[in-house]
């Protein structure tokens, strides 16, 4: 908790408000403040947050922290913090207070794929060692990671930290606020090639975790991804690295599926040759790299194998639409995992779905995977593709921008009629009503945008009656 005239001071702002009043909490959205609440008021390409703030005072903010001064509709002084700009203000106010105020020990994700499903796997092997405070879901800009480190307190001893970019520069600025003791890159992939244009770019751009990091730091390295491995060169502390290579510091080995596609492997710490078996509680073998990374990084901060070993048994998943599994009234299980989509994360849900199989009939509902740029076309055509050759029994192509992934597969191998393609969200819930029968399980799989996960949500809604006659 902090005074109006401690956050004043920390952003440099001309405050209107009680100096000596205590704000409680932080938010950017006035729907949601709460009594003792600072707001943020944030303009963005279609909202501007300055014009809400007397709605938010009115839900009990005690101060707005403000591009201007604001008054209400009867033109009384709205309680204010005035600066440059808010946003860069909230990230003063949380580096201040990372500086100032917070004695834990803060670790920092970043990566194309998986950051946030890694993210949760770090925080559920740290809670077993301390109180730990991470983001729900993926609050990784420079409006959510400054949010984060204000939900801290003095009694946080781990503060977990997803950091996500748009280009050049953007990483590093998050480093700058959060000064991460723990620099975690999972991977790099296709994601953001229509920004950046090659993934040596996207390296470049995520390594900006790793070179920002003090030198008493530690930067945790994924050993199977080259152009992560790579990245010890751009950093002065200490490196520890992750994978299945048998050159990594903390290794997996003997890696089963069971018939949910859940992993178990050997979990080995080859510093000390110390070695626990781990069983998982998410479907995918690609969570065996996550779970790597979080027992590189709980181990890096004075964590035992035993107690990593513990946290990553008992971990669930949190945040919604990544790989859950569901089973619906109709008697088949959908794996929503709509949240987002790239090439990579892709290939993964889909080898999930082939491994789940078990005899049973499989579909795969995909949407357009966004921002590939010129890769854009034979991403796609290789994703459809690469369904037949996993042989998967279905595939329905959702939206105009999947046409070529629908191409894709039905001019790969023996495939005509597996392969659909629906115009929209609405076609694709009544083409799978119509056609599942109990048993079949159902991948639900796009960017973000395409909002993929009302295809999941209707599966799971309707009841087994409402059904069409099965195939």
């Amino acid at each position: 908790m902090l005074t109006v005239g401690e956050i004043a001071d920390a952003v440099a702002g001309e405050v209107t408000a009680d100096r000596s009043a205590t704000v409680t909490s932080y938010g950017v959205d006035s729907r949601s403040v709460s009594p003792g609440g600072l707001y943020v008021a944030i303009r963005g390409e279609r909202v501007d947050g300055h014009d809400y703030a007397a709605a938010a005072v009115e839900a009990g903010a005690i101060a707005i922290l403000s591009a201007r001064h604001l008054a209400d509709e009867q033109g009384r002084p709205l309680p204010c913090i005035v600066v440059d700009d808010p946003v860069l203000a909230l990230g003063r106010l949380a580096s201040w207070v990372r500086r100032e105020k917070l004695t834990c020990a803060v670790v920092a994700i970043t990566g194309s794929s998986g950051k946030t499903s890694t993210k949760d796997l770090v925080a559920s092997v740290l809670a077993c060692v301390g109180e730990t405070v991470s983001p729900a879901g993926s609050l990784n800009t420079e409006v959510g990671l400054p949010l984060t480190i204000l939900s801290a307190d003095e009694r946080t001893r781990f503060l977990v930290l997803e950091m996500g970019m748009r280009g050049e520069g953007h990483i590093s600025y998050l480093v700058d606020v959060a000064r991460p003791d723990v620099g975690l890159v999972v991977n790099v992939g296709s994601a953001h090639l229509g920004m950046l244009g090659s993934r040596e770019a996207i390296a470049r751009a995520k390594g900006e975790l790793v070179a920002g990091l003090l030198p008493d730091a530690t930067a945790v390295l994924n050993g199977d991804d080259p152009l992560v491995r790579d990245m010890a060169g751009l950093t002065g502390a200490s490196v520890v690295t992750f994978g299945e290579s048998a050159t990594s510091d903390v290794r997996a080995t003997d890696i089963r599926l069971d018939e949910m596609a859940r992993p178990t492997f050997t979990l080995t710490d080859s510093r000390t040759l110390a070695a626990e078996s781990i069983g998982l509680q998410f479907s995918g073998e690609h969570y065996v790299s996550n779970a790597l990374a979080a027992a590189a990084v709980a181990l890096s901060l004075g964590a035992t194998l035993e107690q990593v070993a513990d946290g990553l048994r008992a971990a669930v998943p949190v945040s919604r639409w990544r790989m859950e599994v569901h089973v619906a009234p109709g008697g088949y299980t959908v794996i929503n995992d709509a949240y987002n989509a790239n090439p990579e994360s892709m290939r993964a849900a889909l080898k999930t779905l082939a491994a789940m199989a078990a005899g049973r009939r499989t579909w795969a509902v995909l949407g357009e995977m966004r921002e590939l740029g010129e890769s854009t076309v034979e991403e796609h055509d290789a994703i459809g593709r690469l369904a037949v050759r996993l042989d998967i029994s279905r595939l329905v192509c959702v939206g105009e921008g999947t046409r070529v992934m629908h191409l894709g597969a039905s001019n790969e191998g023996s495939w005509g009629e597996e392969s659909a393609h629906v115009p929209d969200v609405d076609s694709a819930i009544d083409h799978l009503l119509a056609h599942l029968r109990p048993d079949d399980v159902v991948l639900v799989k796009a960017s973000r945008s395409v909002g993929l996960e009302r295809v999941a949500d209707a599966l799971l809604a309707a009841p087994a009656a409402s059904r069409g006659s099965a195939e």
